[in-house]
């Protein structure tokens, strides 16, 4: 008898305390408990320690620290026909946990599966240019969308960003060439441009030495100058055209006589 009364002591004492560590739940900070009492929703409890009925309370363990995820690389067809393959990361958080747990079955997965449709759609309203350049503006409108569908869920959605833009092999040719071409018409409008300045610079040095003769004899001397600094083995003076109708004048002179 004693022995059959000391075993159901223990098996009791094993089982309250089996009960006991059940009923006993530390909740860290970044984390909260969904409670729900016999299949209705009791509420949050967290963090520090919470105690729980046996048997009777059930719980679910959320956390609310910022997720990080990618979404797999999306085929999207743009608004002017080019197929393209975009990926993107997303952030977000729960901010109510007891939403999380009964609006959605698995709000991780749900919130991927909005972030790829939302993807799709978004892009596909956008032409290439736009994908490629406008890339703040379409961040912005896709984190603006997905955090609205996910707000019933209590998932905010604090930023989106798309990642990669992977174009065909024959749409990176022609927008090299396109760039390409780009960069020849700038070079060539700058050039022009230094051409029509450095027209307009030497018009305005021939009106000065239209009205200064002397002008043009300093910038003689000055020539004269700089050929001398050069180390060439024949030297090249110019004349100027009134010296030597001088000496043609003379040389009619006595001929004449």
């Amino acid at each position: 008898m004693l022995p059959f009364v000391g075993s159901l002591f223990f098996f009791v004492v094993l089982v309250g305390l089996v009960l006991l560590a059940n009923s006993i739940r530390i909740v860290r900070e970044y984390e909260r408990l969904v409670v729900f009492r016999l299949g209705r929703l009791v509420g949050e409890r967290g963090p520090g320690l919470v105690l729980l009925i046996p048997v009777v309370d059930r719980a679910v363990k959320v956390g609310l620290r910022t997720v990080t995820m990618d979404v797999p690389p999306q085929d999207v067809i743009t608004k002017d026909n080019v197929t393209v393959k975009v990926n993107a990361v997303i952030y977000f958080r729960v901010v109510s946990a007891s939403q999380a747990v009964v609006q959605v079955e698995n709000y991780l997965y749900a919130t991927s599966q909005m972030a790829q449709t939302t993807l799709r759609s978004i892009l596909g309203e956008q032409e290439l240019d736009e994908l490629l350049s406008e890339r703040e503006k379409l961040n912005k409108a896709l984190q603006q969308v997905i955090d609205r569908e996910t707000e019933p869920w209590g998932v905010k959605v604090s930023k989106v960003e798309v990642k990669n833009v992977d174009l065909p092999q024959e749409m990176q040719r022609a927008i090299a060439r396109q760039a390409e071409a780009e960069r020849e018409r700038r070079a060539k409008v700058i050039n022009a441009e230094g051409e029509y300045q450095a027209a307009a610079r030497l018009t305005e040095a021939a009106a000065v030495i239209g009205r200064e003769p002397a002008a043009l004899q300093l910038r003689y001397l000055q020539t004269l100058a700089e050929i001398a600094t050069e180390n060439n083995s024949t030297t090249i003076f110019p004349v100027p055209v009134d010296f030597l109708r001088a000496f043609m004048g003379a040389a009619e002179g006595k001929k004449t006589v």
